[in-house]
């Protein structure tokens, strides 16, 4: 999830130059504070149980 945020982040913040630290300090706070009023969230699709099945190798079961 955290990767999909910096990928919005990106996107919609950083994708022009920005001249010094000061300024990129300013423009994450207000992406940030506009997210947060905007209550914006990830509709995360991908359940434990796909996981489960998709990604077997990496998520064993822990009952036999």
């Amino acid at each position: 999830m955290a990767e999909i945020e910096l990928s919005v982040l990106s996107r919609q913040c950083l994708n022009r130059r920005i001249p010094d630290l000061t300024t990129l300090r300013e423009e994450v706070t207000s992406w940030c504070e506009e997210r947060n009023r905007k209550e914006t969230w990830i509709d995360w699709r991908f359940t434990t149980e796909d996981a489960r099945i998709k990604l077997k190798r990496l998520y064993p079961s822990l009952i036999n």
